[in-house]
């Protein structure tokens, strides 16, 4: 079993790397082989919507992410992190959420073979725990439409400094908990 982890943080091994690592921790847990992926460490460029991608499986553009296609293709469950900036994802986890449009055909049906299961995890400034929920469930809303099995969003609040979740011990929990989940019945 393969569980890919994105961390969308351009700061690396704050918050998100963090949460993101605990996820994949939990899922290693469990028996799964895990990979943390960091977009801001890579070349990866963004969608061209040159459509190539219709026709084609995989995408034409040739990045460091281009190699993870089959891959991509094959894993059973996925975990995208990404801090809360200006109300959404950085736009180093919108890239990427951009570069999945070669797992939907042209009548938007998913070419997932099968449905794998996807853990968003967001870390946010703000102490409310519900004031970035509608962007979330959208979030989440849009990965299933893609084919996505997508449990209910983590969130990470007050993580202003970049190792404040250490503090939440009870939230790495359940972090490691939902590692655990994305490999249960599989």
């Amino acid at each position: 079993m393969m569980v890919f982890g994105f961390s969308g943080s351009p700061r690396r091994g704050a918050n998100t790397d963090r949460l993101v690592a605990a996820v994949l921790a939990g899922a290693a847990e469990a028996g799964s082989t895990t990979r943390l992926l960091r977009p801001a460490d890579m070349d990866m460029r963004p969608c061209r919507a040159c459509m190539w991608c219709r026709e084609n499986r995989g995408c034409s553009i040739r990045d460091e992410f281009s190699p993870l296609w089959p891959e991509f293709y094959e894993a059973d469950a996925f975990v995208i992190g990404s801090p809360v900036y200006m109300w959404q994802m950085t736009a180093q986890a919108k890239t990427l959420i951009d570069r999945l449009y070669p797992v939907m055909n042209s009548d938007f049906s998913t070419r997932l073979a099968k449905k794998p299961k996807l853990a968003l995890c967001f870390t946010q400034g703000h102490p409310d725990g519900g004031f970035f929920r509608p962007y979330f469930e959208h979030t989440a809303q849009m990965l299933r439409f893609l084919g996505f099995d997508v449990l209910p969003p983590l969130s990470a609040t007050g993580t202003r400094a970049p190792d404040a979740i250490e503090a939440q011990t009870d939230l790495l929990d359940q972090a490691r908990a939902l590692g655990r989940s994305l490999v249960a019945a599989r």
